[in-house]
């Protein structure tokens, strides 16, 4: 049973029905308080300007050259080692490092950021689930992380207490879990901009290769090893989502009502699409793999309405 206390009055004008295409942990984060969104917002467009940066390369599906990735490779390390020392170079790294200290905020998962996104120009993959596990602790935990930290931030400016519990552990099994999530659900629309997460020992056990993959999203087609596949990386979803459940529930006791909430609403939204992806007899599309607008506000607001009654 959650311990929280009845001030629940900000749940009950929350308005979602604009945002619902956003990402989930900005829909989440729109339960907080005005400064603390404005963090989350500033937090996150750093690590988009860093993944944006390979990404947006990756897309273009030619290869990289060596003069590329060095020249990648020095900008990312140069953007660390000057908000390592504090240096701002334009507006938005002087907000950056304003709130970085305001918040009493570490820069190490933007540091494991950097170093997943100086993997992802040299690799469209992973030989083991182990070596993804690895990536994931850059590319999915350490944002996951930044959220976990902002959760549970105590105090006013000036007075702020970091929170009492090791962000990366509460952050991992939901960010796998999530993950997973968006792999799955994202399964077209990566493998059309050339991009792949999934790693070559599972898709060994399904008889499948990188290429095939991408010529099955491309042509929207779905085999008994595609399924094969999907059913496998669908069961290790759910072995983290009962991770991510328990780490859920040991943290919420820790946690102001708002920002419980969050982290419920992450947990719902997830599961939600979880729940949408049917290996057995869907189909692994765009279309098909994300719930409509009017369900996810729905289910936003089912999730509202259990949270209040728990509380």
């Amino acid at each position: 049973m959650k311990q929280v206390s009845r001030q629940l009055d900000f749940a009950t004008h929350l308005d979602f029905s604009a945002i619902l295409t956003n990402p989930i942990l900005d829909i989440a984060a729109r339960v907080w308080e005005a400064d603390r969104y404005e963090a989350f917002r500033t937090c996150y467009r750093s690590m988009r300007r860093i993944d944006d940066l390979v990404d947006h390369r990756r897309a273009l599906q030619t290869p990289i050259t060596p003069e590329e990735i060095i020249e990648i490779e020095a900008g990312i390390s140069q953007w660390v080692a000057e908000a390592t020392a504090g240096r701002s170079t334009d507006q938005f790294t002087t907000a950056f490092l304003a709130t970085l200290a305001d918040f009493r905020m570490p820069l190490w998962p933007w540091e494991r950021l950097c170093r997943a996104m100086i993997y992802d120009l040299t690799n469209n993959g992973f030989s083991t689930f182990h070596q993804f596990l690895r990536y994931c602790e850059g590319a999915a935990i350490s944002p996951a992380a930044v959220f976990m930290h902002l959760c549970g931030v105590r105090g006013a400016q000036g007075e702020r207490q970091v929170p009492p519990y090791d962000i990366r552990l509460a952050a991992r099994p939901l960010a796998i879990f999530s993950y997973l999530v968006h792999l799955m659900r994202d399964f077209e629309k990566d493998q059309r901009e050339g991009l792949n997460y999934f790693s070559d020992d599972i898709l060994r056990r399904n008889d499948l290769t990188r290429e095939q993959i991408r010529e099955l999203a491309i042509n929207q087609s779905v085999t008994k090893q595609l399924r094969g596949l999907m059913s496998d990386y669908h069961w290790i979803a759910g072995e983290y989502q009962v991770l991510a459940r328990r780490m859920v529930d040991k943290t919420l006791p820790l946690l102001a009502p708002r920002y419980q909430l969050s982290l419920e609403l992450i947990y719902s939204l997830y599961s939600q699409i979880f729940e949408q992806i049917d290996p057995v007899g869907g189909r692994f599309t765009t279309a098909a793999t994300n719930p409509s607008p009017e369900a996810i506000e729905s289910r936003i607001q089912l999730t509202i309405n259990n949270f209040r009654e728990v509380s």
